[in-house]
C-alpha cells in the first residue's frame, strides 16, 4: 500500500495505517500526539521514535512537530504509533536507489560510528578514512559524506563507507593534478614514508619518489640520515609517468650545489682532512667537503715511489691533504699528501741507494776502505 493511499482520512485507523499527528506533549519515555482528521489521540513509545537508541524523547521531537506515523496497535483510549516504522519504510526505498547509483549523501555520526538515516546505518572502522584512525571519539556529531556499500533489508543491515568517498575524490584530484604537473616544477611536499631506496613525498594528494641518489649532493647511506617522516621538504619534478601515475622527484636539485662558490670555501695552500672515496690507477679521490671531491694524483700520494695507490691507501681512510689548485668552473681540485710528508735528506737517500748496490767482489766494506786510508795518513 502506497503512502498516498495510507494517508487518507480514516475514522477508525487500523494497524498498518499511516496517519499524521501533531506532537502535544513530550515526556521522557514517550510522546503524546493528536491525530489529524481523527478525533483520537496517540502515543509514541520512545523505542519507536528512532532506529537508534534514544535517551530522551526530547532529543528527537518537539511540541507542535507534525509527524507521519504508522499505527502499530489500536487501544480503546489511544493509538500506539511508530515514527521509526514510517522512517524505515521510506529509508529502505531511498537506500536501494542510493545503493544502485552509488550516490553520495551526508549524515551525522552518532555514538559508535552509527548514523540515523531512517534505519540504523553502520560505518565499520576500516571504512571511515583512507588512512588508519586510532581514536574515533571526535567523529561523534560529525557530518560525513557516505555511500551505501552493503544493503540487506531482511537482516536490517546497512553498511556505509566514508573511505570510498574520500578515495574517489583523491583519484579525481590525482588525475587532474597529473595532467597539469610539469617537469622542472619546484613544489612543497611532506615526507610520507621512507624505504631503503628513497623517500615518498606527498606533493598535494599524490606521492612522488625521491630516489636515495636525489636526497643530497653528498653520498647517503640510508634515507633516514637525511629526512624523516612528516618533514616538510622542497622538491623538483624530474619526470612524470601519467599512464602509470609515477612521479620522480629530487630534493638535491633544490639545494645549493656543493661546488657553488667553492673558491670561497677552499683555497690554494689549505690543509684539510678528507676521506678517500675512490682509488683509481692514476690516484685517489678524496672528499674534503660534502659532495666535493679532489684528486690526489699518484705522484702526489707519497715521497716514496709507488706502483698503485692501493699500496698505501684504502677506501674509507681519513687522510690529510694540501690544496694545490682550485678550478671552480670545471669543478676540479688538485690535492697533495706528499707535500705534508717530511722529505728525506739528500745525503741519507744517496747513502741508502749506495748501500742497495752490490759490494765489490773483494769483500771489502766501506768502513775497511776508509780505515786503510786513515792508517796510511798516520
Amino acid at each position: 500500500m502506497t503512502e498516498e493511499m495510507n494517508q487518507i482520512d480514516v475514522q477508525v485507523p487500523e494497524v498498518g495505517d499511516v496517519v499524521k499527528g501533531i506532537v502535544t506533549k513530550v515526556e521522557d519515555k514517550h510522546v503524546d500526539v493528536e491525530i489529524i482528521n481523527v478525533k483520537q489521540s496517540g502515543i509514541i513509545p520512545i523505542s519507536e521514535l528512532s532506529s537508534l537508541h534514544v535517551e530522551k524523547a526530547s532529543d528527537v521531537v518537539n511540541v507542535d512537530d507534525e509527524l507521519d506515523l504508522k499505527v502499530t496497535k489500536v487501544e480503546d483510549d489511544a493509538l500506539i504509533l511508530s515514527k521509526r516504522a514510517v522512517d524505515a519504510d521510506r529509508a529502505w526505498e531511498d537506500l536501494e536507489k542510493k545503493f544502485e547509483t552509488k550516490e553520495v549523501f551526508e549524515a551525522e555520526v552518532k555514538g559508535g560510528l552509527v548514523v540515523d538515516i531512517g534505519v540504523r546505518g553502520f560505518i565499520p572502522a576500516s571504512l571511515v578514512e583512507a588512512h588508519f584512525v586510532e581514536d574515533f571519539t571526535d567523529y561523534k556529531g560529525k557530518t560525513l559524506s557516505l555511500i551505501v556499500v552493503e544493503l540487506d533489508r531482511d537482516k536490517n543491515r546497512v553498511i556505509l563507507s566514508h573511505r570510498a568517498v574520500v578515495e574517489k575524490e583523491q583519484t579525481a584530484k590525482k588525475h587532474d593534478f597529473l595532467q597539469t604537473l610539469e617537469v622542472g616544477s619546484v613544489l612543497e611536499g611532506k615526507v610520507q614514508r621512507l624505504t631503503d631506496f628513497g623517500a615518498f613525498v606527498d606533493i598535494g594528494g599524490i606521492d612522488g619518489l625521491v630516489h636515495i641518489s636525489q636526497l643530497s649532493h653528498s653520498h647517503v647511506e640510508k634515507p633516514s640520515d637525511v629526512v624523516e617522516e612528516g618533514q616538510d621538504v622542497k622538491v623538483k619534478v624530474l619526470s612524470v609517468d601519467r599512464d602509470n601515475e609515477r612521479i620522480s622527484l629530487s630534493i638535491k636539485e633544490t639545494l645549493p650545489g656543493p661546488w657553488s662558490q667553492i673558491g670561497e670555501k677552499v683555497k690554494q695552500g689549505d690543509v684539510l682532512e678528507g676521506k678517500v672515496q675512490r682509488l683509481v690507477s692514476f690516484g685517489a679521490f678524496v672528499e674534503i667537503l660534502p659532495g666535493v671531491e679532489g684528486l690526489v694524483h699518484i705522484s702526489q700520494i707519497s715521497n716514496k715511489h709507488i706502483g698503485t695507490p692501493h699500496e698505501v691507501l684504502e677506501e674509507g681512510q681519513t687522510v690529510k691533504v694540501k690544496v694545490l689548485d682550485v678550478n671552480e668552473s670545471e669543478e676540479r681540485i688538485s690535492l697533495s699528501m706528499r707535500e705534508l710528508e717530511e722529505a728525506p735528506k739528500a745525503d741519507q737517500e744517496d747513502f741508502r741507494q749506495y748501500q742497495a748496490k752490490e759490494e765489490p767482489s773483494t769483500g771489502f766494506q766501506l768502513g775497511d776502505l776508509i780505515g786503510d786510508k786513515l792508517n796510511k795518513l798516520k
